[in-house]
């Protein structure tokens, strides 16, 4: 796996994937490999303007790629629902369901739901899309789930099921955005012993990008309207972070390698896992336990009306 690079991906012909946030930083160079390399890609995005820009620069680098259009919004359930029903209308299978899109360190603002934003995009959103989407995937040969996790899943303690929303204790948006990737990987493992006891041949990866100089940290309201923030956040893309392509290989490594096992997990292999090449890393104590995990499952169950693979 050393210095692996886009140059090593397997051919993806007649492979159909689906990359959530796939208009820019992470899920676009995400998309681009996968359709470089054979594989035609649903580009799930809330706007449509954004999202043909991006396609129109995928087919620049990559002439007869195979890319589509559909909307998605993560923070609205109804939305969800709307793009499952319309991607079955379209397509009888799914080989990889990219949970890539993500939101962070928002002040506290809430899904069309009522779900703190962090949690109910990075997670919730995700969670209700894989369980709408599982029949397809079921009935591709190996299919895989593949989600966009954080080194941030380090930065809080662990899940408080008692106010996942934030609705009684004090907003803290790192911590916030640290819970949320901290359920990614809970969700990730947990999905990979459900598929298992159901004796699926889908499984479910994770990858982080380290530290990538994406949008993620500028865009929208991220730092409030902290110019101060905006600042410190640009300075250290420019001096620390690696790039959105270097980002997204630990990602592209889960989605398309043979190696890769349900439940692996791959980051950069360099600098604390802030940059580098994708290499199979390891995640907290918190992200690895499992009562915590059955229980995100439950509640995330509960709270999108969404239910699967259940026990």
């Amino acid at each position: 796996m050393s210095h692996w690079t886009t140059a090593d991906m397997p051919d993806l012909k007649n492979k159909l994937a689906v990359v959530t946030g796939a208009n820019s930083g992470l899920g676009f160079h995400t998309a681009l490999e996968l359709a470089r390399n054979g594989a035609q890609v649903v580009l799930a995005c809330r706007g449509r303007e954004k999202a043909e820009s991006a396609m129109n620069a995928i087919k620049v680098a990559v002439p007869g790629a195979q890319l589509e259009f559909m909307a998605l919004d993560l923070a609205d359930l109804d939305s969800i629902a709307a793009f499952a029903k319309a991607f079955k209308a379209r397509h009888q299978k799914l080989d990889i369901l990219h949970n890539n899109a993500g939101v962070m360190a928002l002040p506290l603002v809430r899904t069309k739901q009522g779900f703190e934003m962090q949690i109910g995009t990075n997670h919730l959103g995700h969670f209700a899309l894989a369980g709408l989407l599982l029949d397809v995937l079921l009935v591709a040969s190996a299919a895989r789930v593949v989600s966009t996790a954080s080194l941030a899943h380090n930065w809080t303690r662990s899940m408080d099921f008692g106010d996942l929303n934030w609705e009684r204790k004090r907003y803290k948006k790192w911590d916030a955005y640290g819970k949320s990737k901290l359920a990614n990987l809970l969700f990730t493992y947990e999905l990979q012993r459900r598929l298992s006891k159901a004796g699926a041949r889908a499984i479910s990866v994770a990858a982080h990008p380290g530290y990538a100089a994406t949008n993620l940290q500028t865009a929208g309201p991220t730092m409030e309207k902290s110019a101060l923030g905006r600042m410190f956040m640009r300075m250290g893309n420019a001096l620390l972070a690696q790039s959105a392509e270097m980002g997204a290989l630990p990602q592209l490594y889960a989605a398309s390698m043979p190696d890769v096992r349900g439940g692996d997990y791959y980051g950069p292999d360099r600098m604390g896992g802030n940059r580098g090449y994708p290499k199979k890393v390891g995640s907290n104590q918190a992200s690895r336990d499992e009562d915590s995990a059955r229980r995100l499952w439950a509640l995330s169950e509960k709270l999108t009306g969404v239910r699967y693979l259940s026990e």
